[in-house]
């Protein structure tokens, strides 16, 4: 093999070819670095007299099918300079490490096309080895996140696993990155990311959240100047898991049979908005004919409907108008699911109405807990948190596509 082939085909610099070996199904090469190329580890110096070596094996990209070694007697040299014994510096891989640094990219291009299990059998390696190239390349790229260009945010919790695990995810709204992990949910969650974001000096001016008690204290004590705007989506998914429950106690009280039957399998088409009934299977006139045969929740159906129009009005002044409005027809409904909803948006209409001043909302961060839950799914779980966080910050840039 000539010196230029370890370059071109291993990534290997100012360093002669001496030897080769087959066996046992792998490739060993010897090689030597030449003694005018030798240089103090520390100063730079090439005053240095040679004190012998430690001899390593370094893995390195694979030919074929047939995994690749390199050897090398990594020099010992007495610097005039310095006046100490150092090991030079190595110029394909990182101290303490037993691959080349051409084998820890090959390995990181596999893995955006294959589970760590799989790059593990492809170069016959252990899965723990793949994983620790994963986790330093992530923690190189994503490990520090820079918070100090912040300006819209949304704060969501997701749940990990059983037993109510819960991770907290912040996402710059602006770039669709993951700034912050946090472990659990709640105010202690976010805390490490509070003190961060002030060391940061940054100025985040809104902030998007569901209606959770523990976020509006979190904001409200951390950042007293940003605009907090409570997600719509969570509003609507707040009020339809109320009307589920309604639909529920209205079944338990019908005492005629055929009424009950009418009812009975309506709870999805109550959530579905109009436009998405399947005329196919005849979901409209079912929908309907319950709703003729029960008034109190025909009201509640069509105050759902109603309440989606307070996103869509041109200006912030018009939808308070509307929301107020739909306040009071809940209250003067009598019902008492509707009466509480009511409180419960009036209680909130400033930051429901923030939405008019920044029309964000925390749906992107929606959409990142889909590919955190796929991400999960595809791994069979991940037993190392702190690997899971650094894999969550990095997976603005994972792409999920179908094959076969």
């Amino acid at each position: 093999m000539s010196t230029s082939l370890l370059y071109h085909a291993f990534g290997l610099v100012g360093y002669r070819f001496v030897s080769q070996a087959f066996q046992e199904g792998q490739v060993t090469f010897r090689i030597e670095q030449p003694r005018e190329r030798q240089r103090c580890s520390h100063c730079g110096s090439a005053e240095v007299w040679d004190q012998g070596g430690v001899e390593r094996t370094f893995h390195s990209l694979p030919i074929g099918s047939k995994p690749t070694f390199v050897r090398f007697k990594v020099p010992r040299v007495m610097c005039f300079g310095c006046g100490k014994v150092r090991q030079v510096k190595l110029g394909f891989a990182d101290p303490k490490k037993h691959y080349t640094r051409a084998f820890e990219r090959y390995v990181l291009d596999l893995s955006r096309h294959m589970t760590i299990q799989d790059v593990a059998e492809h170069l016959q390696v252990g899965w723990d080895l793949v994983k620790d190239i994963q986790a330093r390349s992530l923690q190189r790229r994503f490990g520090k996140p820079k918070l100090h260009k912040l300006k819209q945010i949304a704060i969501d919790e997701i749940a990990i696993g059983k037993g109510h695990r819960y991770v907290t995810v912040v996402l710059n709204l602006l770039s669709g990155a993951v700034v912050f992990v946090g472990d659990g949910k709640g105010v202690e969650a976010l805390a490490p990311f509070w003190r961060r974001l002030r060391r940061s000096r940054a100025k985040v001016v809104a902030v998007a959240t569901d209606m959770s008690k523990a976020y509006i204290r979190a904001v409200r004590d951390n950042l007293k100047r940003a605009v907090h705007v409570f997600d719509h989506f969570h509003v609507i998914k707040l009020f339809n898991e109320k009307l589920s429950a309604f639909r529920q106690e209205l079944y338990r009280q019908l005492s005629d049979e055929t009424e009950r039957t009418v009812l009975k399998g309506t709870r999805w088409l109550l959530l579905k908005n109009p436009e998405n009934l399947d005329a196919k299977k005849n979901e409209g006139e079912r929908l309907e004919e319950a709703l003729r045969l029960n008034k109190p929740l025909a009201t509640a159906y069509y105050l759902k409907e109603d309440l989606r129009q307070i996103w869509n009005q041109p200006n912030k002044r018009t939808a308070r108008r509307v929301l107020r409005d739909w306040v009071a027809r809940a209250r003067a409904s009598g019902i008492r699911m509707l009466i509480q909803f009511a409180a419960t948006l009036e209680e909130y209409q400033e930051g429901i109405l923030a939405y008019y001043q920044y029309p964000i909302s925390t749906g992107p961060l929606e959409g990142t807990n889909n590919k955190i839950r796929t991400m999960q799914r595809q791994a069979y779980g991940f037993r190392d948190l702190a690997f899971f966080k650094l894999k969550i910050l990095g997976i603005h840039e994972t792409k999920h596509a179908l094959v076969g």
